[in-house]
Formats: C-alpha cells, sequence, structure tokens
C-alpha cells in the first residue's frame, strides 16, 4: 500500500505518503492564496523524499471540505486526476476529521472540537467524542451563536484561534495535516470502513450568483 494524501479545503496546502504502517514523507504549508501554485510541487517533493514514482501510488486520499470554493476545488480535482490516471481508487474524508485525528495525535482524547475558518466571521466545525468519533454533520456558523453548545470544551483548528472568546481552550493542531489523514485513512482501510465520494462539501452557496431580472438576448 502506498498512498498519497492530499489537501487543500484550508490556507494549508498538505501532501503525504502513507505505506500503511506509517507516514513516510509529507510537506505543508500555509498560502491561502496559493493552492493552485504549490500542491503539484509539493506532491514532486514527498515522492522524491521518499524515493518512490507517482505510479507506485496505490490510493488517493483527499479532504473534501469543508472549506472555501476555490481551494477546496484544487485538491479534489488534483486528487481526481491522479486517481483517474493511475487507475487506482480516491478515498474521500471529512477535513474535520483530519483535524481530529491530528489532535489525538496531539494528546486530546475528547469531547472537543474542531473548528477552521469560513470567511465572513464564520466558522466550519463540528464536535466530536474523541479523535476518530465526529457527533452530527459538519456546520458552518457564526462563533457567537453556537458558544454554548462548544462551552468548557478543548478547540483546535484555525477557527478556534481567530475567535477566543467563543473557544476559550484553543489548542494546537492549528492547521490540517495530511500525514493526519492519511493515518486516518490508511486506519479505516484497515478496518473496511466506507469513505466519502471525492466531490466538494462546500455548506453554504456561492458568492457569484446570476443577477436577478438577467435578460438573455439571443440572435434574431
Amino acid at each position: 500500500m502506498l498512498l498519497l494524501a492530499v489537501d487543500t479545503a484550508t490556507p494549508a496546502v498538505t501532501v503525504a505518503l502513507h505505506d500503511g504502517e506509517s507516514v513516510v514523507a509529507e510537506s505543508n504549508q500555509v498560502d491561502a492564496r496559493r493552492h493552485g501554485e504549490l500542491l503539484l510541487p509539493s506532491v514532486d517533493k514527498v515522492l522524491a523524499e521518499a524515493g518512490v514514482t507517482l505510479e507506485a501510488v496505490t490510493g488517493v486520499v483527499v479532504g473534501v471540505g469543508p472549506g472555501p470554493y476555490t481551494g477546496l476545488r484544487v485538491g479534489l480535482v488534483t486528487a481526481s486526476t491522479f486517481a483517474a490516471v493511475l487507475g487506482v481508487p480516491v478515498h474521500g474524508l471529512c477535513t474535520l476529521d483530519g483535524l481530529a485525528y491530528a489532535a489525538g495525535a496531539a494528546g486530546i482524547e475528547g469531547p472537543f472540537t474542531v473548528a477552521t475558518d469560513a470567511r465572513r466571521k464564520e466558522v466550519y466545525w463540528a464536535r466530536y467524542e474523541d479523535p476518530r468519533t465526529r457527533v452530527g454533520e459538519p456546520a458552518v456558523d457564526r462563533p457567537a451563536d453556537i458558544a454554548e453548545q462548544v462551552a468548557g470544551l478543548p478547540a483546535v483548528g484555525q477557527g478556534a484561534l481567530l475567535y477566543p472568546e467563543v473557544f476559550q481552550d484553543a489548542r494546537d493542531p492549528e492547521h490540517q495535516s495530511a500525514a493526519a489523514l492519511a493515518s486516518l485513512a490508511a486506519e479505516r482501510l484497515a478496518a473496511g470502513l466506507e469513505f466519502l465520494p471525492p466531490t466538494p462539501l462546500y455548506l453554504r452557496r456561492p458568492d457569484a450568483q446570476v443577477p436577478k431580472n438577467y435578460k438573455v438576448v439571443t440572435p434574431q
């Protein structure tokens, strides 16, 4: 087994290789505006570090969000393209689940909250009983609106650090890690568990919309 994991649903452009036992190489860069520019060089870097070629990959893992439209799609399109070219499966995982798994590796047992920056003064968030067990579906909300639901719980992710008045026990990790995502995927594959399809989890409508009263002009 050699899993290639990528995630661009957050400001982190993160890539990792996992051989079924452990992470063999990883790359992590934080730049919310350069996902498309940084992702493929990061893939090349981890392949070179591991001393393998892309053809050695037996499966692709990708974070499906939630996340902003443009950055999220970079990782999803790249992962799906790799999988199609190589003829290997692509496994989708919730980005928040990857952060939760990384929180467990950092010593957080649960319950706790994961929150990432959704912009517009909102967060993408979910509660977890433990690093592998999410409670309910991810959501997008203003921090003040969920204050009672997250009160008293440790929280990880950039969203928690941005709103300390709500997430009063914010801890590391701040950013997503493809290494954690790959490790979670390897566990799920070994257990025969299902994955999400490699489609984006947006949670809200895109900013770009067709104007109201739009007049269609057709040739006569």
